[in-house]
């Protein structure tokens, strides 16, 4: 057995109630698709309009990856783990399983999304837990979920994600960020140190 097939067992095995399969079933149909980076892609853009061609470009990031990844599952053609007696606990839209779709999509989505302001510690947080859901239902073997998340990543920092924190103000510095009024609300831009609004 390899250390793919091994960990993949350890997976499936380990700290299952019927309870948990239901419900880690239904959490990672969020990244079906790329669902739910898509959505708040999205969503980002209706509440942000002064930003939305940046929300688009991110969100654009997310679909190439999916698309991209599809490509490659085309073209690697690795059908998904099939262990003794431990059949899959989900339905997959494809038998191809190299790399996860739910991975490389959710790691683009984190990594884009970031880089607009959100979070990182519950997009990261989201991210590794749709990825690790494909281990636990037993649909992809470790090795498909770390090609994916190093291939969301990959993506979104090649296509620089529309991400505020790299863009150089007029003259050539970057500009920094401020939470709102009251320490609340959406980042906005603050001046450089002797500049004018």
């Amino acid at each position: 057995m390899t250390l793919d097939e091994q960990i993949l067992r350890a997976a499936r095995t380990w700290g299952h109630t019927s309870a948990r399969d239901r419900a880690v079933g239904r959490f990672s149909l969020l990244g079906e698709h790329a669902g739910v980076w898509l959505a708040i892609g999205v969503l980002g853009g209706a509440l942000d309009p002064a930003r939305r061609s940046r929300w688009g470009r991110a969100t654009a990031t997310v679909a190439a990856t999916y698309a991209l990844n599809t490509a490659l599952k085309l073209l690697f053609r690795r059908r998904r783990p099939e262990l003794d007696g431990l059949p899959p606990l989900t339905a997959t839209p494809t038998r191809l399983s190299f790399p996860s779709a739910h991975a490389s999509t959710a790691f683009a989505g984190a990594f884009a999304y970031t880089r607009l302001g959100l979070p990182a510690p519950p997009l990261y947080g989201l991210a590794a837990k749709l990825s690790l859901s494909r281990l636990y239902l037993g649909v992809h073997y470790p090795s498909d979920v770390l090609a994916g998340a190093l291939l969301g990543t990959a993506v979104a920092v090649a296509r620089g994600s529309g991400g505020d924190p790299a863009s150089p103000s007029a003259n050539g510095r970057a500009p920094g960020f401020a939470p709102g009024a009251n320490g609340h609300g959406p980042l906005r831009p603050t001046q450089p140190a002797g500049e004018r609004p």
